[in-house]
């Protein structure tokens, strides 16, 4: 069996991140810089999925969460709204038999609620699809906010009138939508900037941060590999003191 980040002369990873969050930016901009409309961005932003979905195979990452339309993103231009979710439905036609070829199974993060129904029956379908694979996990984050999620959990937890002294942390992450998966051990950010944007707050408590100047489109295999190769040198503490001082 190869290491994991082993092939194509790659150094090979000292440890491997179970579950990597990517924040994707820099699709509007990838697009000014080439003169094109910021939904060419956006699609060639779906199209480099698939690099990163190779990737995380090759390396060994076992569950990707992809923040692809925040609840804050409704406030976009009208055309731009409609593009994305337009793109969306189309990924999901023409990508969701391979990514069922291959192993990977689909969820969905966020509210299905206020998203046009064709898209929340597109979602729903390729979820039934995918739902007994275990290559890869893939979550996509879409009509999704961090507060938003808490808001719902709580909401969640006075409706079932839950006695509150048996409310603790293990407890409250079974109301989030990623309930029944591992917290994040990396988030990775493109485009440079060096904010959570509302993603995964509560889960990304004790994650590891990496941030790059590339532009979603460019974002492929071989940086993918740059972030889980700094990933791999870190020490996790979770509060706790280094092991070497």
């Amino acid at each position: 069996m190869s290491t994991p980040g082993g092939s194509e002369g790659r150094e090979p990873l000292a440890k491997v991140p179970y579950h990597v969050a990517i924040i994707m930016d820099g699709n509007g901009r990838w697009a000014q810089a080439r003169g094109l409309p910021r939904l060419a961005g956006h699609r060639a932003g779906t199209e480099n999925m698939r690099r990163v979905l190779e990737g995380c195979v090759e390396f060994g990452v076992k569950v990707l969460t992809i923040y692809a339309f925040s609840t804050e993103n409704w406030r976009r231009p009208r055309v731009e709204v409609l593009g994305l979710i337009r793109i969306l439905g189309e990924v999901i036609d023409r990508e969701t038999d391979e990514l069922n070829r291959n192993g990977v199974q689909l969820r969905h993060v966020g509210r299905l609620e206020g998203i046009p129904k064709a898209l929340q029956k597109k979602v729903r379908r390729a979820i039934e699809a995918t739902r007994n694979n275990d290559q890869l996990t893939l979550n996509i984050a879409f009509n999704y906010g961090g507060r938003d999620e808490i808001l719902h959990a709580v909401r969640q937890i006075v409706q079932e009138k839950v006695d509150p002294s048996t409310l603790d942390e293990a407890m409250f992450s079974q109301y989030l939508y990623t309930a029944g998966q591992p917290d994040p051990d990396l988030i990775i950010r493109t485009a440079g900037e060096w904010r959570l944007s509302n993603f995964l707050i509560w889960q990304a408590a004790y994650a590891e941060y990496y941030t790059t100047p590339v532009f979603w489109p460019d974002f492929d295999k071989d940086e993918l590999y740059k972030a889980l190769q700094i990933y791999s040198k870190r020490e996790r503490r979770f509060g706790l003191v280094p092991t070497k001082e």
